[in-house]
């Protein structure tokens, strides 16, 4: 084998390195597995639950006995003196130290009130939790196809400017053989320097669409974005929609956990009224340190106490109750509502686009047609050069409309998704690791202080840290 054979071998070789190393084209599940692993507005809210969780947690803690120490070292000293003048000085040095013990018995039920209130209040956290994660998979699917729609509009403006570079070309050409004016050749040139603008303003757009995309997904990708291979699944029509959505949308359910607390806190408001039993129990020992003296000893109580009057703060705070739980009805009503005009003006964007792209596939062939035909025309001497630069014009504005159609239609289909309340992890099937709410709230949920539980405790709270 000679050496030329060799050398064009191992350059073919060399191409194929290179073509292998090219960075692949990012999927729309690409972009929203990186912004599900990413995002730190996701992480602020499950911090946001987890805090949640650890109301669970301290209400739980109001059931058991509450135990504290104490210990004080005192010196007194002074003088003590009779009338006829005699002054003594004395000083004396004490250390006392006592064990006190604490336990609530029976509070009309206030403690256990309490404790539903938190679980609701986590169930509701957990549910705006699905809410913000919903935000932030639509956020990635408008960022990817912003990106397309910049990507394909700026393909369009450069071969928009090279093929009025080409009339520019032909129209200087027809000038120097008398076959139009002066006037025809300038038109191009301006047209020309448009197309130069408009095709800096469409990369500074692709530069603005690449930075949210980044942004969002928690890298860079200047490279091409591969178009979806098929549209999200939908329900068949609107009412259909607002059903789902009714039954899913994490918005609709936490305004309904939001009602029920408020309606445990009017319960817990009206038990505050009531007496609570408690036990409780000391026990202490003093030592004299100026003597071999002390004393040690205890006590053990039962003791109940009650509120006869203070100024209405009580019946207050049970009146309040009762008016954030109607507001909390009002706003579970208001959510309702929005949610299913949120679903019909999703419908309604997603027909639209259709619409406009059948009107643009019809619009892009017809103007197609009309600037191959007006460009021949042209060569026959038949048109002009600005009746070929309109033609051409008209050409690109379809093809435009047509891009951003097609893009509007996907972006109006996932917003679709969003607006059921099916726009999760869970629902798209995406390939992350999931986010389990219920692993914190089950080491939490009982209080751990030091044991098996607190250390797996301790464990998740460091795997948190490191993410």
């Amino acid at each position: 084998m000679g050496r030329r054979n060799w050398v064009g071998i191992l350059l073919a070789g060399c191409t194929a390195l290179s073509f292998g190393n090219v960075a692949k084209a990012d999927t729309l599940a690409d972009a929203l597995v990186g912004a599900y692993n990413t995002s730190g507005l996701l992480e602020q809210n499950r911090a946001v639950l987890r805090a949640a969780d650890e109301d669970v947690a301290q209400a739980v803690a109001a059931l058991r006995p509450v135990l504290n120490w104490s210990a004080d070292v005192t010196r007194s000293f002074g003088r003590s003196g009779t009338t006829t003048g005699t002054v003594v000085g004395f000083a004396d040095n004490e250390a006392n130290i006592g064990l006190t013990a604490e336990l609530t018995l029976y509070d009309f039920g206030a403690t256990k009130l309490n404790i539903d209130a938190a679980k609701e209040a986590v169930l509701a956290t957990r549910e705006a939790l699905v809410g913000v994660e919903q935000e932030v998979l639509l956020r990635a699917v408008s960022a990817f196809f912003e990106v397309r729609r910049a990507s394909q509009d700026v393909e369009l403006r450069q071969s928009n400017l090279r093929l009025i570079t080409r009339e520019l070309r032909a129209a200087r050409d027809r000038f120097d053989v008398g076959e139009v004016t002066r006037t025809d050749v300038s038109l191009a040139e301006a047209r020309l320097a448009a197309a130069r603008a408009a095709l800096a303003a469409s990369q500074g757009s692709l530069a603005v669409a690449q930075q949210e995309y980044a942004a969002v997904v928690g890298r860079k990708h200047t490279g091409p974005l591969q178009a979806p291979r098929s549209r999200p699944s939908l329900p068949g029509s609107v009412d259909q929609a607002m059903s789902v959505a009714v039954r899913n949308h994490p918005d609709l359910k936490a305004a309904q956990h939001q009602v029920t607390v408020a309606e445990l806190n009017i319960a817990i408001a009206q038990a505050a009224m009531k007496p609570t039993v408690s036990l409780s129990g000391r026990y202490g020992l003093s030592d004299d340190l100026d003597s071999d003296a002390y004393t040690a000893g205890g006590s053990v109580s039962l003791s109940a106490q009650g509120p006869i009057y203070q100024g209405g703060r009580l019946s207050s705070l049970v009146r309040q109750s009762m008016a954030n739980r109607d507001q909390r009805r009002a706003i579970l009503l208001q959510t309702t509502t929005a949610i299913q005009q949120n679903v019909a003006n999703s419908y309604a964007q997603l027909a639209v686009a259709r619409a406009a792209i059948s009107a643009g596939q019809n619009q892009v062939r017809a103007a197609q047609i009309a600037f191959d035909g007006t460009r021949e025309e042209a060569s026959l001497g038949a048109r002009t050069t600005l009746d070929v630069l309109d033609a051409e014009q008209e050409l690109l504005d379809a093809r435009t409309t047509l891009i951003s159609a097609g893009v509007d239609e996907f972006i109006a289909a996932y917003s679709v998704l969003a607006a059921i309340g099916s726009l999760t992890a869970d629902s798209l099937n995406l390939p992350v690791q999931r986010y389990d709410p219920s692993v914190y709230y089950n080491l939490v949920k009982d209080a751990p202080v030091a044991s098996q539980q607190g250390e797996d405790l301790n464990r998740v709270l460091r795997a948190l840290g490191k993410q």
